[in-house]
């Protein structure tokens, strides 16, 4: 065969690929959630002399492109693959696997986000605990970086400066270190979160600094759905899912757990089966996302009451620490404004705990 039917050939065939492809990207419906990433997929904007000339068809159109492009998941897993093992990047779109696990980089830090979260925190303060009977504490999960990064030179935020940061600037609140309790092997391998059935030693601790003992027996209960956390869709990478397990007791069967996702109350359950199946598993943990839930205990240690500020990781601790007491009120301002919180939470003699990690209090525009 002569080299000129040989580029002949070459071009038939690439010709035929391209043309292939732009068939496939014009005829294949269009996505509108990416399972792997946990995203909304871009969605064919909008064609008008006004977006083409603003160059907003434009941005759009690439977006859209690269969104709903053929195979998408598997050209982003040879990508990664490529990235990370033949050309030897530390990591793609800033996930590592480190020590059998996946991290995401979480740098640097954002002075503003810090100086906003402080500023909602005093926000409450001033509005519903100051001089009153409560008494206030601070307790904040280091993200796995803390664990991970320096161990091969990633970029990290400084834990020790930024924890200090909000001590200082929150002196009403007395702080409660979890980091010595902790190991990278308390979170999952392809998630951002803690696991629960590692955590008992940190409710304990947490109830112990709070004057009330939260320690109990729990039945160790295995999820038989395999659990591909956040990060794992998003590094594209091939990696083993994890197992989640929930903790179950007479104490937790005996409890009434209350729902205000509408304003309304609504009983529910500690663990949410259905969202155990769907896209995030980690939300069965007091259904995921919820503004306000509470806790009622009618066998419990003492009759105290705690009121719990937190983020997803309190979604899997707060049955953990339900053994000590009478009613906890779990609020998370990311999906209530803080100045409603008086229509529903009486502020006065609870022990109340703003429990944060550093992934969100960096990144705390969410607050409100």
């Amino acid at each position: 065969m002569n080299k000129d039917l040989k580029n002949l050939m070459f071009t038939i065939v690439f010709a035929l690929l391209i043309l292939g492809i732009s068939v496939s990207c014009w005829l294949k419906p269009e996505t509108a959630f990416s399972e792997s990433e946990r995203r909304a997929l871009a969605s064919l904007p909008h064609l008008s002399l006004s977006t083409v000339f603003s160059g907003e068809f434009t941005e759009g159109f690439e977006e859209y492109t690269t969104d709903q492009f053929p195979l998408r998941d598997r050209f982003r897993t040879l990508k990664a693959l490529f990235s990370t093992k033949l050309l030897g990047k530390m990591d793609n779109n800033k996930l590592y696997v480190q020590d059998g696990h996946i991290s995401k980089i979480e740098y640097p830090e954002n002075p503003e986000m810090i100086t906003y979260a402080i500023d909602r925190f005093d926000n409450i303060f001033n509005k519903y605990l100051k001089n009153t009977s409560v008494k206030t504490y601070l307790s904040i999960v280091p993200d796995k970086n803390y664990f991970l990064a320096p161990q091969k030179g990633y970029l990290s935020i400084n834990y020790p400066e930024f924890i200090e940061n909000f001590k200082s600037n929150l002196p009403y609140m007395e702080y409660i270190d979890l980091i010595p309790l902790l190991s990278v092997d308390d979170y999952y391998r392809t998630d951002s979160h803690w696991k629960q059935e590692n955590i008992q030693d940190v409710a304990e601790w947490l109830g112990n600094q709070m004057g009330t003992d939260v320690s109990a027996q729990y039945k160790v209960n295995t999820l038989g759905i395999p659990f591909n956390g956040v990060y794992s869709g998003q590094s594209a990478l091939p990696f083993a899912p994890d197992t989640i397990k929930y903790l179950t007791s007479e104490t937790l069967d005996a409890c009434t757990v209350t729902y205000f996702d509408t304003g309304l109350p609504k009983q529910g359950e500690f663990y949410n089966m259905e969202k155990a199946q769907g896209k995030d598993p980690y939300e069965m943990y007091l259904s995921g996302t919820s503004p306000l839930i509470t806790i009622e205990n009618p066998t419990a240690k003492s009759s105290k009451e705690l009121i719990l500020f937190r983020d997803s990781f309190g979604s899997s601790i707060a049955p953990l620490l339900a053994e000590g007491y009478k009613k906890i009120t779990v609020v998370d301002i990311r999906y209530i404004q803080s100045d409603f919180l008086g229509n529903f939470i009486e502020f006065d003699n609870q022990d109340v705990l703003f429990l944060y990690s550093t992934t969100l209090l960096n990144n705390s525009m969410a607050m409100r």
